[in-house]
């Protein structure tokens, strides 16, 4: 295994890792969310080249698109959660409560 790919899997696990353990604001899982969608988008920007292939070139711009959509959807239930409950704290919602 490369350093490269190394670098990869460590960055992938440990946002992993913060988004299980450290579940305290909403903010923080956001952030975890948004490094996980790096380090994949990093990654598979890197594969085409290393293993030649043209066909699957598109793929990192599809997940880089999907993951603006997800940061902003993110940002969104942040500010409107914020608004309803006055914190970011996760154990102050409910999910079952309309």
């Amino acid at each position: 295994m490369s350093l490269l790919h190394l670098s990869f899997y460590s960055s992938f696990t440990l946002s992993c890792l913060g988004l299980a353990f450290h579940r305290t604001h909403l903010i923080s899982a956001l952030l975890c969310l948004e490094s996980m969608m790096l380090s994949m988008y990093i990654a598979l920007s890197i594969w085409p080249i290393e293993t030649q292939m043209t066909s699957i070139a598109l793929t990192p711009v599809f997940m880089l698109t999907f993951s603006a959509c997800e940061a902003g959807t993110g940002l969104a239930m942040l500010v409107a959660s914020t608004r309803t409950h006055g914190s970011d704290h996760l154990h102050n919602l409910n999910l079952l409560q309309c």
